[in-house]
């Protein structure tokens, strides 16, 4: 069990699922960044909550291409919805399904990879 959140516990899985095969697109070292509930609302806290989970990967040999050519069409062939918010500094694609999101920032320095997301809100279960 992820958290202790019945109705957040599935959807934090998939999206793990779904950043850790991203990630190992790009290389097999990859160092978690963030992994944890997140309050969803800081006015009303404690009613709602996301997953929030990334990591980065050091080592990401041939990034942008892998990006473009292997993540982009195997994301969008499974429903995500894909956003390009790159910048001069980082080729930045961002995936949207079901209320979840996550971004895939390639560094077109070198050839570091970030990838951080969060699930839909849920409410808090008792």
């Amino acid at each position: 069990m992820i958290t202790r959140n019945t109705e957040l516990d599935p959807l934090a899985e998939d999206l793990t699922a779904v950043i850790d095969g991203v990630a190992g697109t790009f290389g097999s070292a990859a160092e978690r960044t963030v992994e944890g509930e997140l309050d969803c609302d800081p006015t009303q806290p404690g009613r709602l909550l996301c997953w929030q989970y990334g990591l980065r990967v050091d080592d990401a040999t041939d990034a942008i291409r892998k990006l473009v050519d292997v993540v982009l069409p195997l994301l969008e062939s499974q429903g995500w919805r894909t956003r390009d918010r790159s910048n001069p500094r980082e080729l930045i694609a961002q995936f949207s399904r079901d209320g979840a999101d996550f971004n895939v920032h390639v560094s077109r320095a070198g050839d570091g990879v970030a990838i951080v997301g969060s699930t839909a809100c849920v409410p808090v279960v008792p």
